[in-house]
């Protein structure tokens, strides 16, 4: 029993790491989009990836780490763009956690889940921006342009993960999942 947590541990610490590599790299190259704020989201492919091997708690973990410690290896701890990932992170990680248990029934696929999380990123990233800067125009005028580049990025993703976890179940990484798991763990 004490193995297998240790083993836990090492791989969402190799999670965070590798969240935080492509968080890092992702905000220093520009986006050619003209909406202020844009982002690949590419960052999201581990959090999706940590919630469906490990559930929601240790999706929040690597999101909410990614963004704290991104944000030190940035240089924007603690300021507006830190504000916006953090909260943004952690609301997107606890709607793809509830969107996971209707993959989990087969309801919906791995795309669904992160095109959930995509738009929730948005969405909360946007609101908070125009509160913080006091102008609720903000919100109605970005917003659909947000959710219309949320709309790739998130089948991006959910295309990702879909295929790692795959690869993973081929490659025989034994993956410990959540309790609430109806699916077998891969081995």
């Amino acid at each position: 029993m004490k193995r297998g947590r240790t083993f836990k541990m090492v791989y969402l610490a190799l999670l965070v790491a590798f969240a935080v590599a492509v968080h890092t790299v992702e905000a220093s190259i520009p986006v050619p989009i003209p909406v202020p704020g844009a982002k690949l989201g590419l960052a999201n492919v581990i959090t999706l990836l940590t919630i469906v091997f490990y559930g929601y708690r240790s999706g929040l973990i690597v999101a909410s780490l990614r963004s704290i410690i991104g944000s030190f290896l940035i240089g924007n701890f603690m300021g507006f763009g830190f504000y916006l990932s953090f909260s943004g992170a952690v609301l997107s990680s606890l709607v793809m956690g509830l969107f996971m248990i209707l993959y989990r029934r087969e309801k919906v696929s791995l795309v669904s889940v992160s095109l959930a999380g995509a738009v929730t990123f948005n969405v909360v990233q946007l609101a908070l921006a125009s509160v913080m800067v006091q102008n609720i125009l903000l919100f109605r005028g970005y917003l659909p342009f947000l959710l219309l580049l949320a709309v790739p990025t998130g089948i991006f993703t959910g295309l990702a993960v879909t295929y790692l976890e795959k690869v993973a179940g081929r490659a025989g990484l034994h993956i410990e999942q959540s309790s609430y798991c109806n699916r077998q763990p891969i081995v």
